[in-house]
């Protein structure tokens, strides 16, 4: 089983419209050997991976994948389907794959989603060594395998957080990019779009965020706004705390001023000893140190996006029950990490609880008279964590006027997203029947008590922030003009940007000429690259974005961009492109330029030659308007017939025509540079570029003024 090539396909391609890890696989003497006559190969991978049984395979039904495996199926298709459950067993979802046969025999193309590259490279390795192991009865480890593609999926993927706003801009049709190698990802394009860090985005006030790291100015702002906060200040040194505690009244709080997620609080502090030694375990966090007033309750935390909450979440104390037996490190160990919702990892709701290790903890066990090796008596009980994961929601008892406070603290703040930190005895209940108190806004909160909440009801969070961005009509999408064919891709995608600049609009153009935004040239190198592509739909200038595509650019790296407003095919000559890839016969050519068009927005237009054929026939597959342009008259007579739209040609009139009905554009002979050339390829590259201004709207008048001043290309730059 030998890697021939192996293809990160990072856009829309043959196969799918996601990104892809493509692999030519050369299985040699092994065609010769389906899996129904090695010996024991079906029990040793069913043993190692008895998730298979869920892949439905061809078949359609759970056991799908095993009955082919049964029954006979060759090493290609068995590698895709073991790459597909290692990743899935990492953690990074996958359901897709395909492994086709190519002409050559034993050379098969597999393919599988690829949700990070690397990680799809080492699962596809590891699921090698994996088949071939089990063919040849040797030992495989299969736990440490799949821990290794955990730990990458942990280091190289983004975060739930992250992860949960980019599903729900998904779900809106608002397409994204990974900026960086962490959690910085954009969410439209050009000038549409915006950025996001985890919770926070382009909107997230920098002024903000620093006053939230402040939780003395922090308090101080909201209490000058009536927000009710705990009494307290920021003190210098143990004596100056217990000072402030003596002034403020015990029990208190102390704590950083700039810590989060609870490092380094100490809370219900009662004598002079505990406020001292909490103020070093402060003092190690933080620049600064905070003594306030103690607010009895459970904390809360309230999510605030757009000035709504969104969601909110309570901490829970955790005790141990001594037996008399175990020490509180065992007892921590047995009743509380056994808990299958705490774990190290992000994905779990709750931390595991590391007593040596936490200062504040050892600190809450020792005011109790105990330590990590005490041994409580039987039915004692032991507090552990004063304050616990906020990990339990309660976005539903929230009372009105609470959430209307917490609105109003993220306001003072100025922070679009607000993690608010408020103590209450019953959340349920108005801020004016108790004594419940905001204690810190935080910029950038986690997400994740809200999605994988240990009790209660997941909420859609990341639907929340993705709607504070983009309006509910708004998909964050700038138009963008897709070109594919054999020949004229370089001149339409010319002549279609020069006529979208034409119409005010700043315009990004990659194309073989080279990459440029409005009139200025960045590259003249070939750039009809998925590459380049990106460069455009980066650029936050770029109003409308002109793309060319050859077939080896699908072949080898898939579109540039998840869909497109217009998708032009010029023409199609399948013997220009037979022998890449394994591409053998014109169907496969024509399959791979269909991409084109199946990327076509419902609400887009496919631009098609009808004096082709095979680019006619692709009108099958678009999901939007088609718009057909010709030289002949009687090619278009049925699509008019219909009603459709098409461009045309009779005499030296170019026609734009919808059903029966006709209106003159303007003289072939009145465009510039094109003169008594009447040469076929040139007139349909006109006839092209003029399909995509009208199927973007500009104007007749506006239309003919661009192909009247518009100067011509070379004509090395039409091809």
């Amino acid at each position: 089983m030998q890697f021939l090539n192996i293809l990160p396909l990072r856009g829309p391609n043959i196969w799918t419209y996601r990104p892809v890890l493509e692999v030519w696989l050369d299985i040699g003497d092994l065609e010769d050997s389906p899996s129904n006559t090695i010996p024991g190969f079906y029990e040793r991978l069913t043993a190692w991976l008895p998730e298979l049984i869920e892949h439905r395979c061809g078949i359609g039904e759970r056991g799908g994948f095993l009955l082919r495996l049964k029954e006979g199926t060759w090493p290609g298709h068995i590698l895709e389907h073991v790459t597909i459950e290692l990743q899935n067993q990492a953690g990074m979802q996958s359901g897709f794959g395909k492994a086709r046969s190519t002409h050559v025999r034993g050379v098969y193309k597999v393919v599988v989603r690829s949700r990070n590259e690397q990680v799809s490279r080492a699962a596809l390795h590891a699921a090698r060594e994996l088949v071939l192991a089990a063919m040849q009865d040797r030992p495989f480890d299969v736990m440490s395998t799949v821990a290794t593609l955990r730990d990458m999926v942990d280091d190289l993927c983004i975060g739930p957080s992250t992860g949960c706003i980019v599903d729900a801009a998904t779900e809106r049709g608002i397409p994204s990019i990974r900026l960086n190698e962490g959690n910085l990802v954009q969410l439209g394009h050009g000038a549409r779009q915006h950025r996001i860090w985890t919770a926070e985005t382009d909107q997230t006030s920098a002024i903000a965020e620093t006053i939230s790291r402040d939780k003395d100015l922090t308090k101080s702002l909201l209490s000058a706004c009536g927000v009710p906060v705990p009494e307290g200040r920021v003190v210098d040194s143990p004596a100056d705390a217990w000072d402030a505690a003596e002034d403020i009244g015990v029990p208190v709080v102390v704590k950083p001023s700039d810590g989060n997620h609870g490092r380094g609080v100490s809370t219900e502090l009662m004598t002079q000893a505990e406020v001292e030694t909490a103020y070093h375990l402060a003092d190690a966090e933080g620049s600064e140190v905070i003594v306030e007033r103690y607010v009895r309750g459970n904390e809360h935390r309230l999510l605030v996006v757009g000035g709504k909450l969104a969601a909110a979440a309570r901490g829970e104390q955790a005790w141990v029950t001594g037996d008399g037996k175990l020490t509180i490190s065992a007892l921590i160990d047995v009743q509380l990490n056994s808990d299958p919702r705490r774990g190290e990892a992000e994905e779990f709701p709750l931390d595991i609880i590391h007593l040596p290790s936490n200062a504040v903890i050892r600190a809450d066990v020792e005011r109790q008279g105990y330590n990590g090796d005490s041994i409580p008596a039987a039915d004692k009980k032991v507090l552990i964590v004063r304050n616990g994961n906020v990990a339990n929601d309660v976005t539903d008892e929230v009372h009105p006027d609470i959430a209307a406070m917490a609105e109003l603290a993220a306001r003072i703040i100025g922070l679009d997203i607000a993690g608010v930190d408020l103590v209450a005895e019953d959340i349920s209940k108005p801020l004016s029947e108790q004594d419940a108190a905001i204690v810190e806004i935080n910029a950038g909160p986690g997400l994740l008590m809200h999605l994988k909440p240990a009790t209660g009801q997941p909420r859609p969070v990341g639907k929340a922030i993705v709607d504070s961005l983009f309006k509910a009509e708004d998909n964050g999408r700038i138009p963008i003009v897709g070109i594919c064919g054999t020949t004229g891709k370089t001149q339409v995608a010319q002549l279609v940007a020069s006529l979208l600049r034409l119409s005010g609009q700043h315009i990004g153009l990659a194309c073989s000429a080279g990459l440029s935004f409005d009139n200025r040239v960045l590259d003249t190198r070939d750039c009809a690259t998925w590459t380049a592509a990106q460069k455009v739909l980066l650029n936050r200038n770029v109003e409308a974005a002109v793309i060319e595509n050859s077939i080896a650019t699908i072949l080898n790296e898939g579109l540039g961009y998840d869909r497109c407003q217009v998708g032009v095919i010029t023409n199609l000559d399948p013997a220009q492109h037979l022998g890449e890839c394994y591409i053998e016969t014109p169907e496969q050519v024509c399959n791979v330029l269909r991409t084109q068009v199946d990327v076509v927005l419902e609400n887009g237009v496919a631009v098609l030659n009808a004096d082709d054929v095979l680019v006619a026939d692709m009108a099958q597959y678009c999901d939007g308007e088609v718009l057909l342009f010709a030289q002949e008259m009687q090619v278009l007579k049925t699509h008019l017939q219909q009603g459709g739209r098409a461009v045309a040609v009779r005499a030296d009139e170019v026609l734009l025509c919808t059903g029966e009905s006709e209106k003159v554009l303007l003289k072939l002979s009145d465009i510039s540079g094109f003169g008594s050339d009447k040469n076929p390829q040139a007139i349909a590259n006109i006839l092209a570029a003029i399909g995509v201004a009208w199927a973007l709207h500009l104007t007749p008048s506006l239309i003919r003024a661009g192909l009247k001043t518009f100067i011509a290309p070379t004509r090395a730059a039409t091809l």
